[in-house]
C-alpha cells in the first residue's frame, strides 16, 4: 500500500491507497457520521491488497500515469520545506505505507542519506527491496508492519512521508499513530502527510477496501489531537480533474517532545 488512499482517486466515490491511489468504485458511499472503527477492518484491508499487483499501476489503483506528476509535485513540495528556519536535515527518512518502494526511489532516495520504508504486505515489501536493491546504502529497514502497529524510533527520522495510507486507519489510530511519529522525528523534523480528501465535509467510505477518504477539516482535526500542527499546506496541481482533491500538509509537534 503505498498503501492507502490511492485506491479511490475519483471524488465523490470512495478513496483509498496505500501509496494506494483511490480508484473509483460503485461500492463507495458518503456517510455523515462515519465511526471509522467500524469501516476500517484491518484484516480486509489486508485481504484487499494481498489480491493487488506489486506495480506502479497496482499501487495507484490504476492510475499510473499520474505517478510522474504526484513525484514531482511532491519534490517541490519537499525542495519549499528546506526554505524554513529550522529546515529539516537530509540524514534518515521513514517512507510509510511504502508499497512497492515508488516514493522511495523517485522521491526520498535522492534527498537523504538513508530512508526506512513501512509496509504491512509482504509481497510489496519482497517486491520493494528488489526495486531498490541498486541504492545500495541508502536503502535503510523495511519494516513489515501496518502502520496501526509500527513506533518509529525515537529521534530517528528527518522527514516522516506519509501517502495514500491514512484511509486504512481509523480516527483513534491515526491520532496515536501521529503522537508516535512527533516523537520519531529528529531535531527540526517534520512528517508530511499527502492524501486524498473529500470536497464536501462528509466522509467517503470505500467497503470494499475497508477505508474512509476524510474533509481536509476533519484531518486537521486529527492532527491536533495527535499533537501536529500544519507548517505548510499546498494542493497538488495537474491531476486529472475527476480525481479527488489531493493536499500535501507538513507537520511539527505542537508540544516538542
Amino acid at each position: 500500500m503505498e498503501n492507502g488512499s490511492a485506491n479511490e482517486l475519483k471524488d465523490n466515490e470512495p478513496t483509498q491507497n496505500n501509496d494506494h491511489q483511490p480508484t473509483s468504485d460503485t461500492s463507495s458511499t458518503t456517510e455523515e457520521n462515519v465511526q471509522t472503527d467500524s469501516i476500517c477492518s484491518y484484516n480486509d484491508a489486508k485481504k484487499y491488497w494481498s489480491n493487488v499487483s506489486p506495480t506502479v499501476d497496482g499501487m495507484l489503483g490504476g492510475f499510473g500515469a499520474i505517478s510522474f506528476i504526484d513525484i514531482r509535485g511532491s519534490e517541490q513540495f519537499l525542495k519549499h520545506l528546506y526554505k524554513l528556519k529550522p529546515a529539516p536535515g537530509r540524514k534518515r527518512a521513514l517512507d510509510c505505507g511504502a508499497g512497492i518502494g515508488r516514493i522511495t526511489k523517485n522521491l526520498l532516495v535522492p534527498f537523504f542519506e538513508q530512508v526506512d520504508l513501512v509496509e504491512q504486505d509482504e509481497q510489496f515489501c519482497q517486491t520493494a527491496r528488489a526495486e531498490l536493491a541498486d541504492c545500495g546504502p541508502k536503502l535503510g529497514t523495511i519494516f513489515n508492519a501496518g502502520l496501526q502497529d509500527f513506533t518509529p524510533e525515537q529521534g530517528r527520522y528527518d522527514i516522516i512521508w506519509v501517502q495514500w495510507v491514512l484511509g486504512h486507519l481509523t480516527d483513534q489510530d491515526a491520532v496515536q499513530f501521529f503522537i508516535r511519529c512527533t516523537k520519531g522525528l529528529a531535531r527540526g523534523g517534520m512528517m508530511v502527510i499527502k492524501e486524498n480528501f473529500t470536497s464536501s465535509n462528509i466522509v467517503d467510505v470505500d467497503r470494499q477496501d475497508s477505508s474512509v477518504t476524510r474533509p481536509l477539516a476533519v484531518m486537521k482535526q486529527l492532527l491536533k489531537e495527535g499533537n501536529m500542527r500544519v507548517v505548510k499546506e499546498q494542493r497538488q496541481t495537474s491531476f486529472p480533474k475527476d480525481l479527488y482533491p489531493v493536499y500535501m500538509l507538513a507537520l511539527r509537534p505542537i508540544i516538542k517532545n
